[in-house]
């Protein structure tokens, strides 16, 4: 028990980015106490425990239940991303190798010209994003709009839709859709 509450506490502060001796100084305890639970060597009073894990701050059933360890790839380099795109638009998916992936996160590039197709697509879901270069054109429905910079939009994806780069320039956004699909 002792080993697994200070390998919980120490995973802890460090994911909190707390230093064992700022630990100490905001719960009153010891720097040498700490160091000792961390290490296994002392196992604290349920009162020590709530109060060094009120310092953080966490409740005591939190601190047993959280997960601490990531079991997925959480950081991804530019050249890690996935290319699930085909055709001329290029799409950069985010966790590709997540089992698990809950949404579609993505870095999209549309050349001058490119579109999603001259079908409408749709499907169930939501969608939303922002435009970080160019202009894109976005058609939701009836409705339709050209986006530039710093413009975002959301909207429900079974109502049929589709993207256009009217511009003479590549647009990039970044996007996000649930659910995840699998590409």
């Amino acid at each position: 028990m002792a080993d697994d509450v200070g390998a919980r506490l120490r995973a802890l502060r460090n994911l909190r980015g707390i230093s064992q001796r700022e630990l100490a100084k905001r719960c009153g305890v010891t720097h040498s106490s700490l160091s000792l639970i961390e290490q296994g060597k002392v196992s604290p009073s349920v009162s020590s425990l709530k109060k060094i894990l009120d310092a953080i701050p966490i409740g005591v059933g939190d601190f047993f239940t959280m997960d601490l360890e990531s079991r997925n790839q959480v950081f991804y380099a530019p050249d890690e991303l996935a290319d699930v795109g085909s055709g001329e638009v290029i799409y950069k998916l985010v966790g590709a190798n997540r089992d698990s992936r809950a949404l579609a996160f993505m870095i999209e590039t549309y050349p001058a010209g490119a579109d999603t197709g001259r079908e409408m697509i749709a499907h169930q879901g939501e969608e939303a994003g922002v435009v970080l270069e160019g202009e894109i054109e976005i058609t939701v429905g009836a409705e339709s709009r050209v986006l530039g910079p710093g413009e975002a939009y959301y909207f429900d994806t079974n109502v049929p839709h589709r993207f256009r780069n009217p511009g003479q320039v590549a647009c990039r956004l970044v996007s996000c859709a649930t659910p995840a699909r699998a590409f």
